[in-house]
């Protein structure tokens, strides 16, 4: 089976403003670095199509969607110090969780294995009723809501951009089916996602938050993933995951200050993989260094097509992240028998 890719021209007709980190340049250059890899070519394109309404009301509020359908007769609007429109925008951002949707509804028919969405605007930012960060809907959050219809019974949402996803958290904070787990630098914008916030009354350990201060890498991202994340996830055992695949925690981003490489995002692409065969697909979201996101795009996507990730080198975790790692475990250990202990 093919793994799935979802591009469209079309997403650069959200047009940013001079200065603007998240601008259409992004996507472009991954798309070169895929094609001229020869990545593209041995995927399969699965189209992007708008989003209906009764998709994105499934996690947004009628307001946001009449919010996000005015700013369609203005050649520009400013929605909040971050986040912008052009008057393509509402198309853009429709096309990006609708092409989403069916990627993951490929994935789970067996259609294809796997998948990476090439899309933008990016959508973890955005609240049910509020576009921000650079976001107007949640791509990865309507994905996962008709994925349910498609007969994913659990959900597991991965979010390793270095920005906390306040929306996708909050849109699943009591929702005992689906598992979020963020690795995000902190206290960073958008000041959510510490380490006690860990779900609502009926979903107690279903938010699952590392957060880290800057200069983590891929010794602290994969300890991350070996300590807290795989045993979690064995334990819930999900039908589904989908990846808010932000490349800002990337050496030398613009906005971030991590120090992931490449070699860093294949690892945790391939540990996702081995947890789900065929059912894992990453969305775009951050990442504002072009070199940096075209090579860890261009590195997760060689995983999903099946090839090995580089040789891991031999890691020390610092100790700060230790000791990071050690209280997101025992804040957890309640609310996961058998998984975690509670003296970590």
């Amino acid at each position: 089976m093919a793994t799935g890719l979802l591009y469209d021209e079309r997403f650069l007709l959200h047009r940013a403003p001079p200065g603007h980190p998240e601008h259409e340049g992004r996507v472009e250059a991954i798309w070169r670095r895929l094609e001229s890899d020869g990545l593209a070519a041995r995927c399969e394109r699965v189209p992007a199509r708008e989003a209906a309404d009764e998709e994105l009301l499934a996690v947004h509020t009628e307001t946001l969607l009449a919010e996000v359908h005015a700013t369609a007769s203005r050649a520009y609007s400013q929605l909040d110090p971050d986040t912008y429109t052009v008057a393509d925008s509402e198309e853009v951002a429709r096309l990006a969780a609708g092409g989403l949707v069916d990627l993951c509804a490929a994935a789970l028919a067996g259609r294809i294995a796997g998948g990476f969405a090439l899309v933008r605007p990016p959508g973890h930012h955005a609240e049910a009723d509020r576009p921000m960060g650079f976001c107007l809907y949640n791509n990865v959050a309507v994905a996962a809501c008709a994925a349910r219809s498609r007969g994913a019974r659990r959900i597991l949402v991965v979010d390793w951009d270095v920005h906390h996803g306040n929306g996708t958290q909050h849109s699943f904070w009591n929702d005992p089916d689906l598992l979020y787990f963020s690795t995000h630098q902190y206290p960073f914008y958008p000041g959510t996602g510490s380490l006690f916030e860990t779900g609502g009354p009926l979903a107690r350990g279903r938010t699952i938050n590392v957060p880290w201060p800057a200069g983590m890498g891929d010794a602290e991202y994969l300890a991350a993933f070996d300590r807290v994340l795989l045993p979690a996830a064995r334990a819930f055992e999900p039908d589904l995951v989908l990846v808010s695949a932000g490349f800002d925690a990337a050496a030398g981003d613009l906005l971030g200050g991590m120090e992931i490489t490449p070699a860093g995002y294949a690892a945790m692409t391939a540990r996702l993989t081995a947890l789900l065969p065929g059912r894992v697909v990453l969305a775009l979201e951050g990442g504002y260094n072009l070199a940096s996101i075209s090579a860890s795009a261009a590195a997760c996507l060689r995983v999903l097509l099946g090839e090995e990730p580089p040789r891991e080198e031999p890691w020390s975790v610092e100790p700060i992240a230790d000791r990071v790692l050690a209280e997101v475990v025992r804040a957890q250990a309640p609310f996961w028998p058998g998984v975690f202990s509670a003296r970590a």
